[in-house]
């Protein structure tokens, strides 16, 4: 079997219904229906997400990590209707000041600790927000893309992108890859509500690129062994603005997808959490159903699929 055979056998055997709509989506000619249905499953009826929907936390509750990764399995699916339920009741946790502090949202909740969940998501404050835009950022551009601009929510995002944006600019190109990922799509999200007077969005782009090749490790060596960055965490399609300054891992990426597959179709996970062995087993299978589909998502956005 090639690459993509064995990718599509371990999804079935392994993934769960919403991640197996995401890939009939993505290469079987699936409906964003089926999606939504299945994501739909993991909102609370406050708006926001829980359940285990990003997998290293089964906090039922929900909580600003889980509720950013709805926001980007709608984004990869490119699901834009802000009168569906499913995007319209995200809007309302957003505007509700629920884990908020009035500047950030919040990254960790102390409720994830009556849960099994990784190290990383463990706290002892429910006011755990680092200063940090991971995923502020995102949300800020998240609102600004589909809330009612006439509403104190839209107000409300405007705000906090231009904090996020003055509070990248003050300093040095971040360390955190995933908090430069959440200002990506502050600068995405805000280029398609096509606004130009909230943010200097040219500058941020500028800034971006220069974000991404710091942020990529091209030390290959380091590929096989460590939580390192590829080109996949800022783009998966050839057409990037992000592309040409590192063509080479670019391409690197795509063969190491490919030399990496293990024989039952998934690729490794280069994190775990031990607290929690038996839900960590779980867990670790729908992380890599997760990465089967990006990986193929991206061989197929540049041309090698």
């Amino acid at each position: 079997m090639n690459t993509y055979q064995k990718a599509r056998t371990f999804i079935y055997r392994n993934a769960r219904p919403l991640d197996i709509a995401r890939w009939q989506y993505h290469f079987e000619g699936g409906s964003k229906k089926a999606v939504l249905t299945a994501l739909a499953a993991y909102q609370n009826e406050d708006g926001g997400f829980g359940h285990a929907l990003e997998p290293d936390c089964w906090n039922p509750l929900s909580a600003p990590i889980q509720t950013w990764t709805a926001t980007e399995i709608l984004r990869e699916i490119d699901f834009i209707d802000a009168a569906h339920p499913i995007l319209r009741v995200i809007l309302r946790y957003l505007a509700s000041g629920q884990d908020f502090e009035g500047h950030f949202w919040y990254n960790t909740l102390r409720s994830n600790n009556d849960y099994p969940h990784a190290p990383w998501w463990h706290t002892e404050s429910d006011n755990t927000c680092h200063n940090d835009y991971n995923p502020t950022a995102c949300f800020a551009g998240f609102i600004i893309r589909f809330a009612d601009k006439g509403s104190e929510l839209y107000q409300l995002g405007c705000r906090i992108a231009k904090e996020a944006f003055d509070t990248y600019f003050a300093g040095e190109l971040l360390g955190d890859m995933h908090t430069a990922g959440c200002y990506l799509r502050l600068m995405q999200y805000s280029e398609e509500a096509d606004t130009v007077d909230i943010i200097d969005l040219p500058a941020l782009k500028e800034r971006l690129q220069k974000q991404a090749k710091h942020s990529i490790t091209h030390d290959i060596a380091k590929w096989e062994t460590s939580y390192i960055c590829k080109p996949s965490q800022f783009f998966n399609i050839a057409d990037s603005i992000f592309h040409a300054d590192n063509k080479d891992i670019v391409d690197y990426e795509c063969e190491y997808i490919i030399k990496s597959q293990f024989n039952d179709g998934s690729w490794s996970i280069p994190w775990g959490w031990d607290d929690y062995p038996e839900e960590w087993a779980i867990s670790k299978n729908w992380w890599k159903s997760n990465g089967a589909i990006l990986n193929l998502l991206y061989l197929k956005g540049m041309g090698k699929l």
